[in-house]
């Protein structure tokens, strides 16, 4: 049987809206027509587990045919652990969406060499670019990519000997704000030159919308537009930026094609 695909989504630092990003992914493949499975390795926060659960309840209570994922959360923190949950996973799905914790983790190092698709969701400001690459503060140019390139570097090369196979890395701009500013054209200047530099692609994320939290206590999506009753012109465009998004992940579509998904529909 062959392998699913590994989209793992990292970022060390918190706030990212990594999980929430994580989720909306799984649902919109899972919508798509992917079997879709999901790991959470973040054992303490549990956010994807506990949103994807309330999914499932929403689902008991209304009967509604939501699209779904099959998940865990890995509560024995070994790589033993994170293998066997992969290979029970991996039997029930063609792509599996894992999450790792905010922070320093070996179990998440594990997971990373594992990425065909490796998302790293960053705010858009100079805190979080910090992660992969250093600035100089007159001419905001890059003066060398950081520690975590690095990492993610000899991880995709470690990766590469393995298997052969290369690693797609992904950096979202999340919370991109709706007007444009002088920050927000030299952060997005700064990420150019280091993808160049470093090897990633560049696509926008989600924005900074409040609907994103109310979502969470019935594990909706922005594709389950018909649940949230009254709907506006917000909604429409935050779901048009998920389909956007994940277009831009360019998985290979559900029937092992190698179509991306569409962003249209």
């Amino acid at each position: 049987m062959s392998q699913p695909h590994f989209i793992v989504f990292a970022n060390e630092k918190g706030g990212t809206g990594k999980s929430t990003t994580a989720v909306h992914t799984a649902i919109a493949l899972a919508a798509s027509g992917h079997r879709v499975g999901a790991l959470d390795l973040d054992s303490r926060q549990r956010t994807t587990t506990r949103y994807l659960e309330n999914r499932d309840a929403t689902i008991r209570r209304t009967g509604e045919p939501l699209a779904h994922a099959v998940y865990e959360v890995l509560e024995d923190q070994t790589t033993d652990a994170l293998d066997a949950a992969i290979a029970r996973l991996s039997a029930q799905c063609d792509v599996l969406v894992i999450d790792t914790p905010g922070r320093d983790d070996p179990v998440a190092h594990a997971a990373i060499v594992r990425a065909d698709t490796l998302v790293t969701p960053m705010n858009d400001s100079f805190v979080d670019l910090d992660l992969i690459g250093q600035v100089h503060p007159d001419t905001f140019k890059i003066t060398k990519p950081s520690f975590y390139a690095e990492l993610i570097w000899n991880s995709r090369t470690q990766r590469a000997k393995t298997t052969g196979k290369s690693v797609d890395w992904v950096v979202l701009r999340n919370r991109l704000q709706h007007i444009q500013s002088h920050n927000l054209h030299r952060v997005g200047a700064a990420m150019d030159e280091l993808a160049r530099r470093v090897g990633f692609r560049v696509i926008p994320g989600l924005g900074e919308r409040v609907i994103y939290r109310e979502l969470f206590p019935k594990g909706l999506t922005l594709l389950d537009l018909a649940q949230l009753g009254e709907v506006g012109l917000s909604h429409i465009a935050a779901r048009q930026e998920l389909r956007e998004m994940v277009a831009g992940l360019s998985i290979p579509s559900a029937n092992e094609q190698s179509e991306p998904i569409s962003a249209s529909g």
